[in-house]
């Protein structure tokens, strides 16, 4: 008995050993999301900050001494050239042109006799009856007259001028700013700080900065003769303010920054710019055609350098190394490394190592497959300003 117990026991303690021996442990297949790689057009952008700066921003200075008798414009309204902007008390010029025209009438009745004495001697020095010095004594005063006579045309030139710069007009058309000095002030020619500011509001310029290592491949395209567009953004890049185009470099590098001025002309119809407003500027440099377009998740960075996991036809990844291009956020140009239909993982990167096994997630979409979706990257990057620049 005791021997069958012994026995029955160590059967037991057998079974127990084989059932409880675990399977060995497979490789772990990691459910990843796929994405195709495409052909597409790709723009080519510079993202900068850029300053609202008016075409012309004029401070209206007078340009004689006079009490201020008139103001002819409100606050923040908009003038026409030519318009009526304030009057200077001109009633001290008026008198001294009605000094001026006396003088002219003395001196011009003076050089009249000048010229009739002129008239007898040049008979009497014909027929030797006058010395012949008497004779070119009248000669040098009549050309005293008729001097005399021209510097009171110009004094009365002058007064009507003075006459004239006490009705103050605008010099441009635009935005008339604060008022600066009020009817009864006494000013002076070129005092500070001037009756009023006009600011041209539209058309209107943007000036940006893009760095040295750009400014290349704007050049080649400005003296091919391409009209680069720019499109405006608001300061926090939710919304589009304008377009326009670039018109104008800047003729030397910024040696602090290493960067060159830009400027763009913008209509701003709706006078949406305000001048010295910061916003977001977005040039378009080029667009490449037919380039080779991942989704820009799809793109890690790490020790072997730029590489992207390539989904082989056993469902295995490798590593596989490329060279980028440019972006917009959405996709990122492969110079080298990729063809157009090969496949990339683009989701659940962080578990995966070379040769992993894989399956493809048929539950969520490819972020960015298909060449009909990358052929609308340009419209994308309309409405998407943050992408980076190339």
């Amino acid at each position: 008995m005791i021997a069958l117990i012994v026995i029955i026991l160590i059967a037991l303690a057998v079974v127990h050993l084989l059932r409880g021996k675990k399977p060995a442990a497979g490789p772990t297949v990691q459910v990843v999301t796929v994405a195709t790689v495409a052909l597409g057009p790709m723009p080519v952008t510079l993202n900068a900050l850029g300053t609202i700066t008016p075409i012309a921003t004029v401070t209206v200075l007078p340009q004689l001494s006079g009490f201020l008798t008139a103001v002819g414009y409100h606050e923040g309204q908009d003038v026409a050239k030519g318009q009526f902007i304030a009057q200077i008390d001109q009633r001290q010029y008026e008198i001294s042109k009605q000094q001026a025209e006396a003088q002219l009438a003395k001196d011009q009745a003076a050089l009249a006799q000048a010229r009739a004495d002129l008239q007898r001697f040049t008979l009497l020095h014909e027929r030797q009856s006058i010395a012949e010095q008497t004779f070119f004594n009248q000669q040098f005063v009549v050309q005293q007259a008729e001097a005399a006579v021209k510097a009171d045309l110009a004094s009365i030139a002058q007064f009507n001028l003075d006459i004239e710069y006490c009705h103050i007009t605008a010099p441009v058309a635009g935005r008339v700013g604060l008022r600066l000095v009020d009817p009864g002030n006494f000013v002076t020619a070129s005092s500070q700080p001037g009756i009023v500011v006009i600011t041209q509001m539209k058309p209107t310029t943007v000036q940006f900065a893009v760095p040295q290592n750009a400014l290349g491949g704007v050049l080649q395209r400005v003296n091919a003769g391409a009209k680069l567009p720019v499109t405006i953004f608001s300061s926090d890049n939710t919304r589009q303010i304008a377009t326009g185009e670039l018109f104008a470099i800047n003729n030397q590098m910024a040696t602090a920054t290493g960067t060159v001025t830009l400027r763009a002309s913008l209509p701003n119809n709706d006078e949406a710019l305000f001048p010295n407003e910061f916003v977001n500027v977005t040039l378009l440099v080029d667009t490449l055609e037919n380039a080779v377009l991942v989704p820009t998740p799809a793109v890690q960075t790490g020790a072997p350098g730029d590489y992207v996991y390539l989904v082989n036809a056993d469902d295995t990844v490798s590593v596989h190394k490329v060279t980028l291009g440019p972006s917009d956020g959405k996709h990122t140009v492969v110079v080298s490394g990729l063809a157009a239909g090969e496949r990339v993982v683009t989701d659940g990167l962080d578990r995966l190592a070379d040769g992993a096994k894989i399956k493809p997630s048929t539950g969520h979409p490819a972020a960015a497959s298909g060449v009909h979706e990358a052929s609308g990257a340009h419209a994308s990057r309309a409405a998407s300003p943050t992408s980076p620049a190339s």
